[in-house]
């Protein structure tokens, strides 16, 4: 298209590019952090009644499991020769082993016994917030830009955070962990946008897998923030400030060339393509730049040529058409199965045996080895077969988790962490073909849907591991199926391998009419034309 030649004139992966690319990259290290930190900051020591006002904890004590919400009321009575003792709930409170953490929301509350899914309650407000955020962001920055949303969303997660690190009850806790969820999803959407629509074809795959590893080195950091933090108030506070340093380096950044060309925001659009430019060492061809040449860049549907006004980008826009009805109800089902899948797998990290510091650094090199093998594969292969083929892979090795006894708990586990490798590097190709997928005009509403969707699935997970308790096959069952679905589904959309990004609903309905056979032919016959050339 034109706008690939605009951005070639510029330079396609200057300095410019390389500088904004790192600078949207830095703060998804600390977006993994506010997503996982309930790992740490709600983190359930061993505990037990206090008794006679003692302050330590006292592990023969706890041994016993009823002593952690009951405790014994007087002496043992004989009843027709049956000694029974009298429990009753704990008077004055509970003692906590500190070992692991000096203090967490459950210590601090008191949220054991009775008021233990309280902790659970904080997590999933977290996402219902993450779900709110992604429908508010995605239509904020369609309808009044990239820029101004992601600035939105640092200051905000900076406020939220620190306030969270600083709420004097639990109520107030959850609110802010609430309202850092819906900023969370704006900075998640407009860092992958910014990112993508600012890159050439060729490296939109490598600007991808680069903030897919910083979420994954995120996970580590985590880890070695934890362990040096063992104050969930200092840990909170700490993942949050850098937001505010972030904010203000954010000024720096433009918006994003696509979205002022479909707005016709074309005198806007022309001084930040020459300040490009002469960051790229291209003043000259910057200065050539005319308004003349922008004017009528972005044509078809949902903007009218030359300068004509553009009805507001809705969710229905999603649905209208065959093509984007069949790519949005396509990728809502992939975005669901990952992470009902991916935090069902990793949302109790006391569960393997090991201690919970231990366990994320190994689920974060884990992520990061298989992310680093499906952006190689991203480079090569179509994003349709890498999408499917990782979703089918992960639901092959959960069912086949299934088939393997229980007391081979190794070779479960083994199969357990492949199939979760296979989720992060499905969850990688997700981020990168869902954001080619979706035209300019509704990029941020579509992404949007998607995530609202993401996080549902991360609120539903822990509702199937409790059903687990019953039943406990259900949950890898479960996982398993709707992963097969979604791979079988994500084999409807169209591919986009080193294409350009379509900007209008009218342009991917044209891609939807083409005979896919057809397409494939025409690619062949212009390699076969370019080599006798």
């Amino acid at each position: 298209m034109a706008f690939e030649e605009l951005l070639d004139k510029v330079g396609s992966m200057g300095p410019f590019q390389v500088v904004v690319i790192i600078f949207l990259s830095v703060p998804v290290l600390f977006m993994a952090s506010h997503n996982l930190v309930q790992n740490f900051s709600a983190g359930l020591p061993s505990h037990h009644c206090r008794d006679n006002g003692t302050m330590n904890y006292d592990p023969a004590s706890g041994a016993w499991g009823s002593r952690t919400c009951l405790m014994v009321a007087g002496a043992p009575l004989a009843v027709n020769g049956t000694v029974v003792v009298i429990t009753e709930t704990c008077r004055d409170g509970w003692v906590y082993d500190r070992s692991i953490f000096s203090s967490t929301i459950v210590t601090e509350w008191d949220l054991v016994c009775s008021l233990g899914s309280l902790k659970e309650l904080a997590q999933s407000l977290f996402m219902a917030g993450v779900l709110v955020g992604a429908l508010i962001f995605g239509s904020v920055s369609d309808r009044w830009g990239r820029r101004a949303a992601l600035l939105c969303s640092l200051l905000m997660i900076g406020v939220m955070g620190s306030g969270a690190a600083l709420s004097p009850n639990f109520s107030t806790y959850c609110v802010f962990r609430l309202l850092s969820g819906v900023a969370i999803s704006g900075l998640l959407l407009n860092c992958l946008c910014l990112s993508l629509e600012w890159a050439s074809p060729q490296s939109r795959t490598l600007v991808v897998s680069l903030q897919g590893y910083c979420g994954t080195a995120g996970q580590v950091l985590l880890a070695g923030m934890a362990y040096a933090l063992r104050d969930w108030r200092w840990l909170q506070l700490v993942i949050s400030l850098p937001f505010f340093i972030f904010f203000l380096y954010s000024w720096w950044l433009p918006e994003s060339i696509r979205w002022l060309l479909v707005n016709n925001k074309t005198e806007r659009a022309r001084r930040c393509l020459q300040r490009v430019a002469k960051i790229n060492g291209r003043k000259e061809a910057g200065e050539g730049i005319t308004l003349e040449m922008l004017s009528c860049e972005i044509k078809g549907e949902g903007s009218v040529m030359c300068g004509g006004l553009r009805a507001p980008p809705s969710l229905l826009d999603l649905f209208r058409t065959p093509g984007m009805r069949k790519i949005s109800c396509c990728l809502m089902c992939v975005s669901f199965s990952i992470n009902l899948s991916y935090f069902g797998l990793s949302m109790d990290l006391s569960g393997f045996g090991f201690g919970p510091h231990l366990v994320q650094v190994i689920f974060g090199v884990i992520d990061l080895v298989v992310k680093c093998a499906c952006s190689v594969s991203l480079s090569y292969l179509s994003r349709r077969s890498v999408q499917s083929g990782s979703l089918l892979s992960a639901s092959a090795l959960l069912l086949l988790t299934l088939a393997v006894p229980r007391d081979m708990p190794t070779l479960r586990l083994v199969l357990v962490v492949l199939g979760k490798g296979c989720l992060s590097a499905s969850n990688l190709c997700f981020y990168l073909y869902g954001g080619e997928l979706f035209p300019t005009v509704v990029r941020q509403t579509g992404l949007g849907l998607t995530t609202m969707l993401a996080r549902l699935g991360g609120i539903v997970s822990p509702l199937v591991l409790m059903a687990g308790g019953s039943l406990p096959f259900l949950p890898l069952l479960v996982f398993g199926v709707t992963l097969f679905a979604s791979g079988m589904a994500a084999l409807y959309l169209p591919e986009l391998h080193n294409t350009t990004l379509p900007d209008t609903i009218q342009e991917v309905e044209d891609r939807a009419r083409v005979n896919p056979r057809t397409e494939e032919q025409a690619v062949v016959i212009s390699v076969i034309m370019s080599t006798r050339l």
